[in-house]
């Protein structure tokens, strides 16, 4: 018993002690902390005094900073608006100035006006004093000259009408002449450099072909028993043959050209084998149109190769070829055609044109002539046809329909095919011409040029190249001469047909002298 009493006053003694223990700790641990606390306390206290000190430093030290730019700003402004002042003190005294001057002008300008007003009153004064004189010397002019006013009118307009025509007439030959220089020199370099550069020699060929014979016996052998072997020749082919008395020679007549030499191969062929029958002559007649047709083909190629041109259609080929054996007043139409396509493209170079083209509209100028004999209507007309039916261009079109003038040349490439033209046909020696032909274009050219009024005489001379017009005096002035002498170019460019150029050359006291061209 004694040994659990003392353990439990063990217990209750250490549990007093645990209890007095921890109230002492909890007494002194409060005691600290209210020291610390009251240390704290008096800490910030201290921070508060400081913060106010310095907050009221910086309070003053803000306040006098803004005093300081409060007062800068108002320095400023009254700097500002005392400038402001004194500008607008300038512009009022300018304002007033200004007006001052206004109004010295708008005095100035009443009096003005006023002065104005009475000249214009003293003005209307003295126009009517004119006009009352201008109708008093009317009246007088009138009575002295024995005219009305109209009458007047009527021969002063008559007067200047004489001298409007003499300065219109100086005016004229000035103009052409400075241009007729001008542009006579540059074609005459151009033509001279493509006529020298293309020097060409061929000249007028025979349209009848002559067959030469070993002997005249083979004419017996070619008429053959009772003509059956010309007559078999003739129906074949369609050409004449004229057996006359030239000895050792056999005439081809044949206005088709093709026809004419396909006779002439097939004729030669036969004198070479020497055997002449109907049969015969058949089967040599297809190889002579072969052979032809072959020889067609070559030139034409030829042509093409030679005018340097492309691209055209084998039938036009074929056409070309065919111009080979056709001639035009003696000449022959595909060396013409030729000599056309370089003049072309030679002047068309030196004009800075395409030259291709103008070779090309060159070379097919003529080519309707390959069917004239055949297709009805002009070579133009159905050289214009052809072109188009195998896809040429306008431009090379044109050019065929406009290269005698049958439509207005529109371009330059037309205007130089007709130069060319008339450049190739116009050369001596290229072209003979039928003497009947020859008189009516001389007779045409005098009955146009005596069909003007004025005009007594005129000679076509120098083989129809020029027109030499005497005029009267009395009815043609020297003024009118070159009027005169234009009209007259335009009625023979219009009416006649004629290689080159036609010089008119009218004769009075003086002489104006015109081309038709």
């Amino acid at each position: 018993m004694e040994p659990i009493l003392a353990v439990v006053l063990i217990v209750v003694f250490a549990l007093g002690a645990g209890i007095g223990g921890f109230y002492g700790g909890v007494q002194y641990r409060k005691k600290v902390g209210e020291e610390m606390i009251g240390s704290a306390e008096k800490e910030a206290a201290k921070i508060l005094e400081d913060a106010n000190k310095s907050a009221e430093a910086a309070q003053k030290e803000a306040l006098v900073a803004g005093k300081d730019e409060a007062h800068k700003l108002l320095t400023n402004a009254e700097k500002e608006i005392a400038e402001r002042r004194k500008d607008i003190q300038r512009q009022e005294k300018r304002i007033q100035q200004k007006e001052e001057t206004i109004e010295k002008k708008l005095d100035s300008l009443e009096k003005k006006e006023e002065a104005v007003a009475q000249k214009n009153k003293t003005a209307e004064l003295r126009l009517e004093e004119a006009e009352k004189i201008k109708q008093s010397e009317f009246e007088m002019l009138e009575k002295i000259s024995g005219l009305t006013a109209d009458q007047a009118k009527a021969y002063i307009i008559n007067n200047l009408d004489n001298e409007l025509t003499h300065e219109k007439a100086v005016k004229i030959m000035e103009f052409e002449q400075k241009t007729r220089e001008e542009s006579e020199k540059t074609a005459r370099e151009i033509i001279s450099l493509a006529i020298q550069r293309v020097a060409a020699d061929h000249v007028s060929e025979s349209t009848v072909s002559v067959v030469s014979l070993p002997g005249d016996e083979m004419k017996g052998r070619i008429i053959g028993r009772e003509g059956r072997n010309i007559r078999a020749i003739e129906t074949i082919t369609g050409v004449d043959l004229i057996i006359d008395d030239t000895p050792e020679a056999i005439t081809l007549s044949c206005f088709e050209p093709v026809k004419r030499e396909i006779a002439r191969v097939m004729l030669e062929k036969l004198i070479a084998d020497g055997r002449i029958h109907p049969a015969r002559i058949e089967e040599m007649y297809e190889k002579a149109r072969r052979e032809v047709e072959a020889m067609i083909k070559s030139e034409g190629e030829r042509a093409i190769i030679e005018a340097g041109v492309n691209n055209i259609h084998p039938e036009l080929v074929k056409l070309l070829g065919r111009l080979h054996f056709r001639t035009s007043y003696g000449q022959n139409v595909l060396d013409h055609s030729l000599e056309v396509a370089y003049l072309c493209g030679i002047m068309a170079s030196e004009l800075g044109l395409e030259p291709t083209m103008a070779r090309r509209a060159g070379l097919l100028h003529d080519i309707g002539k390959a069917l004239d004999h055949e297709i009805e209507g002009s070579h133009i007309e159905i050289g214009v046809d052809v072109a188009r039916k195998y896809k040429e261009s306008e431009l090379v079109v044109h050019a065929i329909h406009a290269h005698h003038g049958d439509v207005e040349a529109k371009t330059i490439i037309a205007c130089l095919v007709q130069a060319a033209d008339a450049i190739s046909a116009a050369r001596p020696g290229a072209r003979r011409e039928n003497i009947e032909n020859y008189i009516k274009r001389l007779e045409k050219l005098e009955e146009v040029a005596s069909s003007f009024n004025g005009v007594e005489r005129s000679f076509a001379i120098q083989a129809g190249r020029e027109v030499r017009i005497i005029v009267k005096p009395d009815i043609i002035k020297d003024d009118e001469m070159v009027l005169l002498a234009r009209d007259i170019c335009r009625k023979i460019e219009e009416e006649v047909e004629y290689p080159g150029q036609i010089k008119v050359n009218i004769i009075r006291e003086s002489r104006a002298i015109e081309y038709a061209k």
